[in-house]
């Protein structure tokens, strides 16, 4: 098979989208795939060919307004039907619903390609979280007709497939998200970093990873950090990663330690050597980090969504809170950093869960689910309405 995925995003850029594409392109690999990728132009020339893809399509791009880590792909349905010729895909993936997606979406429609979607972000979490609220009734207006037209939408929970059937998009089915064991264990705590975090193997560590930005409810994070150092003076605070929220969480947080982005070999240290990952973002479709985290041993205090929703028994292996109940998160972080054996105990239990997810499992059920696109689209006439571009 010829699989074509098309993206905003790519490696080495630090995102659970990135992430999920670069483990599924390698597994697929690995299953005899081959794998062409659409993406815009990468900013570093060492971020060239990835090794698990055969042919790469380069875009102009435009960076997202407020937020200039994030492009937009631009090109023509035209140049990409000329790109799908030359290398025909069996299957086109897109991961954009944007316009680097619609242009390859209109293009393999006009090519009789079938297309499979993946619903890789919360649309109308981020409007509202952008002031954009007005926007959100066209926005999945414009999804519904965008995701239509796919023989297949893939989404990371049963929770998302029924709210996107509830809004009317069709051949709506569940692809979960991996984890690999070695690259996130315990066994990895470094003792050095505890210390250059002043703390000893008694004293508990808080982790944080993710975007700071403003849909990362980090009002709620700053909020429930405050609270945990009022009872336990003594914790260590680590903030990872970076956005256009940072400078303001530094000075609401002074004594938390800020890293930035960091390389993968360093994050899997810093998530080893903490104790208690705060995750209170409803942004996700999914949210890698959590998984990272519980494979990591850590004892999770998230709401009730996305990977926690799927992955956590509420007091067995984590804590998962209703969502939008701020005061009930709040007090269950503040709780458990009190209690040392709770937190051990949830962090032995988190992984052994998480090291369910299999990315080589989940690379077959895409390859099953490609073939399925394939033989539907074959077995009748195309499933969509056939349009120029």
């Amino acid at each position: 098979m010829r699989l074509c995925i098309v993206s905003e995003t790519w490696a080495p850029e630090i995102n659970g989208v990135a992430h999920t594409l670069r483990r599924l392109s390698h597994e697929l690999a690995r299953l005899g795939v081959t794998v062409d990728l659409v993406r815009p132009r990468p900013q570093n020339a060492a971020a060239g060919q990835t090794a698990s893809v055969d042919t790469e399509l380069h875009t102009p791009s435009m960076p997202l307004p407020g937020y200039r880590d994030v492009k937009i792909g631009l090109t023509t349905p035209a140049r990409m039907r000329r790109f799908f010729l030359a290398q025909r895909p069996d299957v086109v993936y897109l991961a954009t619903q944007g316009p680097l997606g619609w242009a390859a979406r209109q293009a393999a429609l006009r090519l009789h390609i079938p297309i499979v979607a993946g619903w890789h972000t919360n649309f109308d979490h981020y409007c509202h979280s952008y002031g954009l609220g007005f926007l959100a009734t066209a926005t999945k207006r414009y999804l519904r007709y965008f995701h239509n037209d796919c023989a297949l939408t893939l989404v990371p929970t049963q929770a998302q497939t029924n709210a996107l059937r509830g809004d009317g998009i069709h051949h709506v089915q569940v692809l979960s998200r991996g984890i690999d064991g070695d690259k996130f264990s315990p066994e990895l705590r470094d003792v050095d970093l505890r210390r250059q975090w002043g703390v000893n193997d008694h004293q508990p560590v808080v982790l944080y990873v993710g975007r700071l930005a403003a849909e990362k409810n980090l009002t709620l994070l700053q909020e429930t950090l405050h609270a945990m150092r009022s009872v336990c003076p003594d914790m260590a605070q680590v903030i990872v990663g970076d956005g256009p929220a940072r400078t303001q969480l530094q000075k609401a947080l002074p004594d938390a330690h800020f890293t930035g982005f960091l390389p993968p070999e360093a994050l899997s240290q810093y998530y080893a050597s903490a104790d208690i990952f705060l995750f209170p973002s409803l942004s996700e479709t999914w949210g890698n980090v959590v998984t990272e985290a519980m494979a990591s041993g850590l004892a999770v205090v998230a709401y009730q969504h996305a990977a926690s929703a799927e992955l956590i028994h509420h007091g067995h292996n984590g804590l998962t809170l209703t969502v939008g109940d701020n005061d009930a998160f709040r007090q269950a972080a503040v709780l458990l950093c009190q209690r040392p054996a709770d937190y051990a105990r949830f962090g032995r239990l988190a992984r052994l869960r998480a090291l369910e997810q299999s990315w080589t499992g989940i690379a077959r059920q895409l390859l099953t689910y490609l073939h399925q696109a394939q033989e539907a689209y074959h077995a009748t006439s195309p499933p969509c309405r056939i349009r120029s571009s």
